[in-house]
């Protein structure tokens, strides 16, 4: 239960603040966003908070924000069309009634001579009673189509994706993979404050109780001066001096509270990668500083974005192998076994899978927001955009094989953890 619960909060904290970048910046570009989904698939939790429909889906495989301008928005309605209105008290068109026009005991019903929805926001037609006048109803910004029972906003042009400019369209995509180095950065210098920064100085930290460190009389704090007589001015040093007695007694010489002490110590033997070594059940001092923190956020995230292009580049330049990628299943598994270290050791999974995240959908493939921003780029030089079905058609293609890809991968993951 507690890997379950791991996995839940942290993918749903991944794809959340993802496409909380997305419909951050889409709002600020005034762009109308439809819907904020995480996961796909069928419905489980939605609720609606202005225009925005917010959902949870079934599938753990993303989520997404749907923008006004991505599909086609408005309903078609050819002249001959009858139609019903409902206005407000300024006599704007709030709500246009496909069918079930009997629930609407204020409609007025109109032939459809023509409508534009995008531009001029107009509809003009005969009304019911009245077939000898053709008549101008103005449509509000906000009005809503309804069809069926169920209401759909209709979409001006300025409200659109495509409408906004080429700076607030790539910041809108851009934003998502940032959001995610922002969550890391976030979460390393959380780390930092709480679990404290390693500071490489030769003084004990926190010991464990099952240690023969705190069986021997150290304490947490103690400033070590001399292990078996050799100077130690490190916390490299300290450590060096312990793994190479494995098993046997070795002589502490500290400094506490002004006196200077001396303590035998036998480190315990372990195994670590085929080689003996000694551990006495102790860690490296840690500081607390927000400063520390602050500069620790920033030095893990620069670090482990750049192992991961290391990695990246590995796979390009080692061959590719389906056993290089993990799906929704094997990452649960990562997490099990990271969760068995504590609350810190997972945070720290989090703002690596993070940066992952991040960095996976920056890579200039279709369906992903590096293929978008691709496309963006090839406008700015071209000076003028891509065919939109072009361009539809290549992410398409591009979001069926990426499916495909990951249930490939899914099916590999399953078949390495459970078969």
């Amino acid at each position: 239960m507690q890997t379950v619960i791991s996995f839940i909060v942290i993918f749903g904290a991944l794809v959340f603040f993802h496409e909380l970048g997305h419909l951050v910046f889409a709002k600020r570009a005034g762009i109308l966003c439809r819907e904020f989904a995480i996961g796909f698939g069928p419905k489980v939790f939605t609720y609606k908070k202005k225009e925005t429909v917010y959902t949870i889906r079934l599938l753990p495989l993303g989520g997404y924000v749907r923008m006004a301008g991505e599909d086609a928005e408005n309903p078609e309605i050819k002249p001959g069309y009858r139609i019903g209105l409902v206005t407000d008290e300024n006599s704007l068109v709030k709500k246009i009634v496909l069918n079930n026009k009997d629930k609407y005991p204020d409609i007025r019903i109109i032939e459809v001579e023509s409508a534009d929805f995008e531009h001029k926001l107009l509809i003009q037609g005969y009304e019911e009673g009245d077939e000898t006048e053709l008549k101008t109803f103005r449509i509000h910004e906000e009005a809503v189509v309804v069809e069926d029972g169920m209401e759909n906003q209709i979409a001006p042009y300025d409200r659109q994706f495509v409408s906004k400019s080429l700076g607030h369209r790539t910041m809108t995509i851009f934003a998502g993979p940032m959001m995610n180095f922002v969550l890391a950065f976030v979460i390393f210098v959380m780390i930092g404050l709480f679990q404290g920064i390693a500071v490489n100085e030769p003084r004990l930290g926190e010991l464990t109780d099952d240690g023969s460190a705190i069986a021997s009389g150290l304490k947490a704090g103690d400033e070590i001066q001399s292990i078996n007589g050799d100077e130690v001015t490190t916390w490299e040093d300290v450590q060096g001096n312990i793994q190479k007695h494995p098993g046997k007694e070795i002589e502490f010489v500290i400094q506490r509270d002004g006196q200077t002490l001396s303590i035998p110590v036998i480190p315990k033997e372990v195994d670590r990668e085929g080689k003996k070594i000694g551990v006495i059940g102790v860690y490296a001092p840690v500081e607390k500083s927000p400063l520390k923190a602050f500069s620790y956020g920033l030095t893990e995230t620069y670090h482990w974005t750049k192992q991961i292009f290391v990695i990246l580049g590995q796979l390009i330049t080692g061959g590719f192998t389906l056993d290089s990628l993990s799906g929704p299943v094997g990452i649960y598994k990562s997490t099990e076994e990271v969760a068995k270290s504590g609350i810190f050791m997972l945070m720290k999974w989090a703002g690596l899978l993070s940066i992952n995240l991040g960095i996976m959908n920056l890579l200039p493939l279709p369906a992903l927001d590096g293929g978008r921003l691709l496309f963006f780029l090839v406008e700015f030089l071209r000076g003028k955009p891509i065919d939109r079905q072009k361009e539809g058609i290549v992410h398409f293609i591009g979001f069926a094989l990426l499916m495909l890809l990951m249930i490939m991968v899914t099916w590999n993951d399953i078949q390495r953890f459970f078969l």
